[in-house]
């Protein structure tokens, strides 16, 4: 299932990467993994070389309890990381040999376990309803026998930021209670995620002149500083930090996993990834975010698709000149790109720069630059947008640059779409396309779910036989947006239409006051777009 001693990084087990995405990051609202899932997760984190993947609580959750097993069976075999199985202390009063909680962590064969342990007096009271010397002995006797039986102890202090503000002589036992039974380390957790990075370093060296412990950190992200909080803890002394892929978790999430590992490479120096995989960052952050069923977020750090994307002319001319002008790094060392973006805020620089970047070398032509951006200011007046339709801008340029449309593969005579409504409910659009395409005038009629699915069915329909290429494109997402604020009908309709070809995407944009008018020259471009590139 896994190796048993510390793994993956140059750092060895001076530093601990630990990831807690099946267990705590499961408890974002809205993810519900499966078992094929977390193995899937597992996989990835793996690859991208993590130190420790926390698989979640067996015992507790049926679905955590086979995941271990089939971990177990030899579905997961792990390269880089080790296996974490979660759970908690004996319950109060019970021989630990007899506590079942217990009994299932060993019966998951994770090499290790971390335990959760509260360490504030006000929770020990109020929730676990014990003596803060039976809480002690509860961490003490578990952590003492898991260690017995050849398991690797973490302690998660839980509450322990809150907890030792308001009593630090308990919050200390707690963490002594761990260390003296031999856990390899006591993890400081802000729970609530109310600390800030001054505070949360403070602690960190408070604690650990006190206490000489190997101390970790794991944050929340109430405060929205989940990241800096964990980068602070690092600085002032630990070498356990624990996070999620893409900061999933409970309320506002966890320290987002992707962010930290950037941060400790690319700004501190620290290799907590073995040699290479810091550029898998980008593409293992997506992957997990699709088995979660959550769009990536853009604007994410480091990985997200607008991480390094620019916007006004001021920044493109700098970036011209030197492109870490306005990067923080080289969008490549964490696997992610530069974008351009062109909008009514570009200037030639952007447009050059965009031009480049699609196989255009306008450098030369201030003409032509000129020329396209008063078309590209002019439509964005319109409701026009290209930062988001790169194949449609491409199209632009390639106009402009050539002094005349892109050649099209047809051309439109007409289209017509009706909209059928049948007894039993059923609602069935029909559109009737009149192209000529290849010498040929040609008439197409197909039927679709809608009256955008229909006029593309029957624009393919038309074309099949003539463009050879033509069934490996296919519509892959859809998206509307009104514009105006004019009320009824008269509001402008913007439709963005990404295609693929199983190689890759392209997304083309229609704007029209009529949201068919739209939707198909969207979809004329799409196919503009590919024919341009089949030649």
């Amino acid at each position: 299932m896994s190796r048993t001693e510390p793994a993956g990084t140059p750092l060895g087990d001076q530093f601990h990467l630990y990831d807690t995405t099946l267990r705590d990051g499961a408890q974002r609202e809205g993810i519900a993994y499966s078992v094929a899932d977390k193995l899937a997760v597992a996989r990835l984190l793996d690859e991208l070389g993590v130190g420790f993947i926390e698989g979640g609580w067996p015992g507790a959750l049926p679905k955590d309890t086979e995941f271990f097993a089939r971990a177990a069976s030899g579905e997961l075999s792990l390269r880089h990381a080790v296996l974490v199985a979660f759970g908690a202390t004996r319950r109060a009063g019970l021989a630990v040999a007899e506590d079942p909680q217990v009994r299932a962590l060993l019966d998951s064969q994770a090499p290790v376990v971390t335990l959760v342990a509260k360490s504030d007096v006000r929770h020990i009271e109020r929730a676990l309803r014990v003596d803060v010397a039976e809480a002690c002995a509860m961490v003490r006797d578990t952590v003492s026998f898991l260690a017995g039986e050849g398991r690797r102890v973490f302690v998660d202090a839980e509450h322990f930021f809150d907890g030792y503000a308001h009593d630090p002589d308990t919050a200390l036992r707690v963490l002594d209670a761990a260390g003296s039974a031999g856990a390899d380390v006591v993890v400081l957790c802000d729970t609530n995620g109310g600390r800030l990075p001054l505070g949360v370093a403070d602690t960190v060296r408070e604690v650990a002149e006190r206490t000489g412990l190997r101390l970790g950190i794991h944050c929340q992200d109430d405060t929205a500083c989940a990241v800096a909080n964990s980068v602070a803890a690092v600085q002032a002394g630990v070498t356990h930090v624990q996070c999620t892929a893409n900061g999933y978790g409970e309320r506002a999430g966890n320290a987002d996993l992707f962010a930290v590992a950037g941060n400790l490479a690319a700004k501190l120096g620290m290799p907590v990834l073995p040699e290479g995989r810091a550029a898998e960052l980008t593409r293992t952050a997506h992957a997990i975010a699709e088995i979660a069923n959550i769009a990536p977020d853009p604007h994410q750090a480091y990985v997200g698709s607008s991480a390094f994307a620019h916007k006004a002319g001021l920044h493109a001319s700098a970036i011209k000149v030197d492109p870490l002008l306005y990067n923080h790094i080289d969008p490549g060392v964490v696997g992610n790109d530069m974008r351009v973006l062109v909008t009514e805020m570009a200037g030639r620089a952007s447009l050059e720069l965009k031009g480049a970047q699609l196989g255009m070398d306008l450098a030369g032509r201030p003409e032509v630059l000129n020329s396209a951006l008063k078309k590209v200011k002019a439509l964005e007046a319109e409701g026009w947008s290209f930062e988001a339709a790169d194949a449609s801008l491409e199209l632009l340029l390639r106009s402009e640059a050539d002094g005349a449309p892109a050649d099209s593969p047809f051309l439109l005579e007409s289209y017509r779409v009706v909209l059928d409504h049948r007894s039993g409910g059923d609602v069935v659009s029909e559109a009737t396309v009149k192209v000529r395409v290849g010498g040929e005038r040609v008439i197409a009629t197909a039927e679709g779910n809608g009256p955008v699915h229909a006029l593309d069915a029957a624009l393919r329909q038309a074309l099949r036989g003539h463009l050879s290429w033509l069934d490996s494109v296919e519509l892959a997402d859809y998206k509307v947006r009104i514009l105006s604020s004019t009320p009824g009908t008269d509001a402008v309709t913007r439709v963005l239409v990404e295609s693929r070809d199983g190689e890759r995407t392209w997304t083309t944009v229609g704007v029209h006051p009529n949201i068919v008018e739209a939707s198909w020259l969207a979809l004329c471009d799409a196919l503009v777009h590919k024919s341009q590139r089949q030649r």
